[in-house]
């Protein structure tokens, strides 16, 4: 509550990141995030996500109160203001040439990247694959057992402070290509497809009943989703727009291994 108080005075009086005891209190937040003691947002007993919007805010403070300097990684030469992590065989990470994370992040043990990137607020639970040239962006909260195949983006957010992260929940699969950003929640042991784009704003629709259901922001667990497109009325006329078909449920067959490409044919996909 300490650290909390320390960051909202800081956070509406920007004059105090001139103070030592202020600076102090943002290192100490940044490193809590990066050794996984804290997080920006941390899953509940009834399923729901609460979102610590201080800490946040600390992390946006942490930039204006660090210098640039410049890294220098064998030939290669960064310019920045943040440091990377480091002490990855201590933490029981596995870390491909060229992947980067920075510090402030939080890799459990266990945790695989290629070359890959995660930003500063980000935390990464064991087991999880960060596939090669995907992407976690700041604050994005990523479970246990997660695949994020090559190419995801998932988005990170620092502002509007109270808006929600991205979420991709335990066992989760995202197949390669896919983009989920602006605070878009993927339940436990969902499989996405190939180049699906969710968005807050975008369609996700069932199609498994007799009548389609609509969701936005949300896949329910064990969901399988693939690209899809609706019909909207423009000025112009109708075209065709993109959204997410909810198209069956993830089977026992594919708990312990998921493999896409099964996900689809269990639900007479062609691949």
């Amino acid at each position: 509550m300490e650290l909390q108080t320390i960051i909202e005075k800081a956070w509406d009086n920007r004059e105090l990141l001139k103070e030592k005891e202020v600076q102090i209190t943002i290192k100490t937040v940044i490193e809590e995030l990066d050794k996984g003691k804290i997080r920006v947002a941390e899953p509940l007993e009834d399923g729901e996500w609460k979102v610590n919007d201080w800490i946040k805010k600390a992390v946006i403070l942490y930039f204006p109160i660090q210098k640039m300097h410049t890294i220098e990684v064998g030939p290669f030469e960064f310019h920045d203001k943040m440091a990377l992590k480091k002490d990855y065989a201590k933490q029981g990470v596995r870390v491909v040439p060229h992947a980067v994370a920075r510090y402030g992040a939080f890799l459990a043990s266990g945790v695989v990247m290629m070359p890959s990137y995660v930003n500063i607020g980000a935390y990464v639970d064991g087991g999880t694959m960060v596939d090669t040239w995907a992407t976690v962006g700041s604050c994005a909260q990523i479970g246990k057992d997660v695949h994020l195949s090559g190419g995801v983006g998932i988005g990170g957010v620092l502002e509007p402070v109270q808006a929600a992260p991205v979420i991709i929940e335990d066992g989760a699969f995202i197949g390669s290509r896919a983009i989920i950003v602006e605070g878009v929640r993927i339940g436990k042991e969902a499989v996405i497809g190939a180049g699906v784009t969710l968005t807050a704003s975008s369609k996700i629709i069932d199609v498994t009943g007799d009548e389609p259901k609509e969701y936005r922001g949300y896949v329910p667990p064990r969901s399988v989703v693939i690209p899809g497109s609706i019909p909207k009325q423009f000025a112009a006329g109708e075209f065709q727009v993109p959204c997410a078909l909810i198209i069956g449920q993830r089977k026992a067959s594919t708990d312990k291994k998921t493999s896409l490409n099964e996900a689809l044919r269990e639900n007479n996909v062609a691949v």
